[in-house]
């Protein structure tokens, strides 16, 4: 198998995402904060899957022993680097978590949810408990939930395989289609911060990580046809999660305006 084989068998899925009608549905303010409150979810758990990448593919312990594969070692870094520290609008270090929460604030979102979600995964300790008894919508939930149960499986070529094809290959195209709804429909807002969010992303996912992620599938994957086949498996899967979580947030925005 190649990447050009999972792309083929991706294709269904990344075409509902990109023509998804969501992306219609956010015309207002209130639709936007609604937007990035749901969303939000999906910006902190990629975080998790980064670092998970990085414990398996690096020596984040000590004594430190050099991993097998210097070529993914180096991959994964530079990632890590830029998605755990870039620089703001503002020339500030921050992750681009952080970026997004500080763009939040400014569209006027709710940001004590995920907050709240957060202390309380602290607290429990236990990831799969706080998405359960979480209020999140069901969507949501089967979202994170998939997230944490590839990275506790650890198998390193299927967290990249939700990696690279369920997030780094996917973002461009989708966050394009995101911001030009976005510009199109508040042209009159501050969305400065936000928009410098989707654009970093799109630059470096198109341009670096993208093509990064790429290189990393191969490097795990090698001549394995049944690494190949979970790389497959894992990334339609985790494409169907991402519809998933589109259709929940465009649920909540139409439940949002007929209760207005």
């Amino acid at each position: 198998m190649t990447i050009q084989h999972i792309n083929d068998k991706i294709q269904p899925q990344k075409e509902l995402l990109l023509q998804h009608s969501l992306y219609n549905k956010v015309k207002s303010i209130q639709d936007l904060q609604c937007f990035l409150e749901n969303h939000v979810y999906a910006v902190w758990d990629f975080m998790s899957l980064l670092k998970a990448l990085q414990a398996k593919l690096t020596c984040t312990t000590t004594p430190w022993f050099a991993t097998a594969n210097p070529e993914t070692r180096y991959l994964i870094n530079e990632i890590v680097l830029a998605e755990e520290s870039d620089l703001s609008i503002d020339g500030r270090r921050q992750s681009h978590y952080e970026m997004y929460i500080e763009a939040m604030q400014d569209c006027g979102a709710n940001t004590d949810d995920i907050k709240n979600f957060l202390a309380e995964i602290n607290s429990l300790q236990n990831i799969f408990v706080a998405i359960k008894t979480s209020s999140l919508h069901p969507n949501i939930k089967a979202f994170l939930d998939f997230t944490f149960r590839v990275i506790e499986e650890g198998k390193p070529h299927e967290i990249a395989a939700a990696f690279t094809f369920g997030r780094e290959d996917l973002i461009p195209s989708m966050f394009t289609a995101i911001l030009k709804n976005f510009q199109a429909n508040f042209p009159d807002t501050d969305l400065s911060k936000l928009i410098y969010y989707f654009e970093r992303h799109i630059e470096l996912d198109a341009d670096e990580h993208g093509p990064m992620a790429m290189q990393m599938i191969n490097e795990l994957c090698g001549d394995d046809a049944q690494k190949w086949y979970e790389v497959e498996q894992v990334s339609i899967h985790a494409l169907e999660r991402r519809i998933g979580l589109w259709n929940a947030i465009e649920e909540t925005i139409s439940i949002k305006e007929v209760v207005a």
